[in-house]
């Protein structure tokens, strides 16, 4: 049996330090296999934010995978978000290791943050071709029996939450995930969790929506989603601070 927490939405900067601590305390007690955080660790892509985060998540002591969000990209340094807007989170990912060995199982990325997007709102999704072959040759590549979970930010479809992802590409994404059978695919971004089986040309798709741990809270409280993988099923348990932690 493999277990991991989804976490995503923390935005240091506007985090819920006590909903931080809740999840903390519940890696201390509960030892899960990894804990994988689906992008906005930050608020506005300071560098005393990313390094909030990178202490917070060094200190969870277990494996972490981290993925980009669209508030990781540079906000107020525009020269910097047009020339190298990932800087600041490949240092993230230098400080704190990027990956987990969990059997069976593969956490494989797929970018949905864009620099600049001809649309006047940047913060939706968008899958570029690039993004999207590096991510189909990655579970193309894993060892037979092994299953992909996609992790990204934002949902690429909508899921009926009050927030909208707009995923220029998710559909087409979506599809071709189905077409390679993964086993499902995490996000954030909506700020509430969701569960749910998305019908594609080439089969369905799971897609697994974490909510946020930060104060911008919508329509349901700061939690995470505990992950399960026991004889080829996954099951899900939205976890809330009204929960206990099992220590």
């Amino acid at each position: 049996m493999t277990r991991l927490f989804h976490i995503s939405d923390v935005h240091f900067g506007l985090e819920d330090t006590a909903a931080l601590a809740w999840v903390a305390d519940c890696v201390a007690r509960e030892r899960p296999d990894a804990v994988a955080i689906t992008g906005d660790l930050t608020m506005r892509a300071r560098h005393r934010e990313f390094a909030a985060a990178a202490a917070w998540i060094r200190a969870l002591d277990v494996p972490v995978t981290v993925e980009v969000g669209n508030h990781d990209l540079p906000y107020f340094n525009l020269a910097e978000r047009f020339l190298d807007p990932y800087r600041r989170f490949r240092a993230l990912q230098a400080a704190v290791g990027h990956g987990a060995n969990l059997p069976g199982l593969a956490l494989i990325p797929l970018k949905t943050t864009a620099r600049a997007q001809t649309r006047l709102n940047w913060s939706k999704g968008r899958v570029g071709e690039r993004s999207l072959a590096a991510c189909l040759a990655a579970i193309d590549a894993l060892p037979p029996g092994t299953r992909a979970l996609v992790a990204c930010h934002h949902p690429l479809v909508e899921t009926g939450t009050h927030g909208k992802a707009l995923t220029r590409g998710g559909s087409r994404a979506l599809a071709a995930l189905a077409g390679r059978r993964v086993l499902a695919v995490l996000s954030g971004h909506v700020h509430d969790a969701f569960d749910l089986v998305h019908e594609t040309e080439q089969g369905p798709v799971r897609m697994i929506g974490a909510g946020t741990l930060s104060q911008r809270l919508r329509a349901t409280p700061a939690g995470f989603n505990e992950l399960t993988f026991a004889d080829g099923a996954l099951t899900v348990r939205l976890r809330s601070r009204a929960s206990t932690c099992t220590g």
